[in-house]
């Protein structure tokens, strides 16, 4: 890799909202790979829009121990069907409440 060419690029600072326990697992990964988190969803994005998958064998490994470690039970099955919560309740149940309440 020293001797392949590097790609002058420019990156900006963004405020992405993602779910807390699947940031902690890609934190985790990025610090053991001694790599920042922008790094990281920067490699596992091209490796995505080429259509291949960013991870070996050992690596997958190691997600698997830090989606057991930090509780994330989410898979790819769940990636359109994400619903945020606030305090612990669905938006939908917060409107329902707050149409009980008025």
């Amino acid at each position: 890799m020293a001797d392949e060419p590097s790609f002058a690029v420019e990156r900006v600072q963004t405020g992405v909202r993602i779910e807390k326990r699947l940031l902690k697992v890609l934190k985790a990964f990025a610090e053991y790979h001694d790599l920042t988190l922008g790094d990281l969803l920067e490699g596992i994005v091209l490796h995505a829009f080429d259509g291949k998958c960013p991870f070996n064998p050992a690596s997958l490994g190691r997600i698997k121990e830090l989606k057991k470690f930090y509780g994330l039970e989410l898979d790819s099955r769940a990636s359109h069907r994400l619903k945020e919560t606030k305090s612990g309740r669905t938006r939908d149940e917060v409107r329902e409440n707050s149409k009980t309440i008025k």
